[in-house]
């Protein structure tokens, strides 16, 4: 049994992280958490009505608050929010701690198929052109992940789940 395994993906919204997550989460045996629904859970509202009520700077101090609750585990599979891996002190955190970040890196246009009526649930979603902007900016952060997978969009999530494992470093697959 691994002693410790703290697993982060990382990548922009609509990418799988959540359903990844599970999936990666069910394969391994560990603990799933999705960063987005504890700050939900934590405010009593949906992420967009955190950011409406509270503001950005509410919503991005609790997420670094409950980030840290789960660099407290040894054992535990990490969904962030889109924008948890872009702030320098979360990035660090993560790497510091001994989490190993994973961005899922799937194509614009797989995204933008996905999030369609999303906007609603997802604040930083204001339209195509902004959302795409928002993407260009935040590229060049998950690419700061200590792993890198490149994904096509149409690969389903124990298949994502799997590919993980593959590149994890020193977990034979199969674990």
């Amino acid at each position: 049994m691994l002693r410790m395994l703290r697993i982060y993906l990382v990548g922009f919204m609509g990418c799988g992280k959540t359903k990844a997550g599970e999936a990666l989460a069910a394969t391994l045996g560990v603990p799933f958490v999705d960063l987005d629904r504890l700050i939900s859970q934590s405010f009593g509202s949906t992420v967009s009505q955190v950011f409406s009520r509270h503001g950005e700077p509410a919503f991005r101090a609790e997420e670094a608050r409950l980030l840290k609750t789960t660099l407290q585990r040894r054992r535990v599979i990490v969904s962030t929010g889109g924008g948890t891996f872009c702030h320098r002190s979360n990035r660090a955190a993560i790497h510091e701690s001994g989490g190993i970040s994973v961005f899922l890196d799937v194509p614009w246009e797989v995204i933008v198929s996905r999030l369609p009526g999303k906007n609603l649930d997802r604040p930083k979603f204001e339209s195509e052109a902004a959302a795409r902007r928002l993407f260009s900016e935040r590229v060049a952060d998950y690419r700061a992940a200590r792993i890198h997978l490149q994904l096509g969009g149409d690969e389903p999530p124990d298949e994502v789940a799997r590919r993980v494992v593959a590149a994890l470093p020193g977990i034979p697959c199969g674990t």
